[in-house]
């Protein structure tokens, strides 16, 4: 598949495979230590389309703001 789309624009419930983080080091390496790594599975819990979205990663929920979801670059499954 060939479907890339940034983490905010998925609605809540589906899950996607972390394929890249499009940002400064600083960032990336923030979210690193969250568990968003490449390949890694993260389902969207809640996505209004506005304010923050609530994600889970690697067994835990957490909220990351809509600007910094858009520098994450998944796959669907």
């Amino acid at each position: 598949m060939n479907n890339k789309v940034t983490l905010d624009m998925l609605p809540s419930g589906r899950r996607a495979k972390i394929v890249s983080i499009v940002g400064g080091r600083g960032l990336t390496y923030r979210l690193y230590q969250m568990g968003f790594t490449p390949g890694a599975i993260v389902e969207v819990v809640s996505n209004y389309g506005y304010g923050p979205i609530i994600v889970r990663v690697m067994g835990v929920e957490t909220a990351i703001g809509r600007g910094v979801a858009r520098k994450i670059l998944v796959e669907p499954l």
